[in-house]
């Protein structure tokens, strides 16, 4: 039994701006930048392929990879309370030789 590929998702321009919902922009993701990589902060439902077609559909680049990262949020104390900080999902998007995204402008 042949197993099939499966099928290139199909995102709206809407969905592609509820994807990627801001720029990670800090001394390790910067470093990166060095080897054509972004990151980003996606929701925690966001898949691989779906964050792969809203950068290229956004931005106008070719991807090569999509890396995902769930981070846990901290139990943290304020004003003697505990609260919590959400959960998030971060991507790093590797981008193919000779394309770039400059994240300091919108989009």
């Amino acid at each position: 039994m042949r197993r099939r590929r499966p099928k290139k998702p199909v995102v709206s321009l809407a969905r592609m701006t509820d994807i990627i919902l801001a720029p990670v922009i800090t001394e390790k993701s910067t470093l990166g930048a060095e080897h054509n990589q972004v990151a980003f902060r996606v929701p925690l439902k966001a898949t691989k392929p779906e964050i792969k077609a809203a950068v290229e559909g956004l931005f106008g680049v070719k991807v090569k990879a999509v890396n995902t990262l769930r981070q846990r949020g901290k139990v943290k104390r304020f004003r003697g309370r505990l609260g919590k900080r959400a959960d998030y999902k971060r991507a790093i998007v590797s981008l193919e030789e000779g394309h770039s995204i400059d994240v300091t402008t919108g989009i």
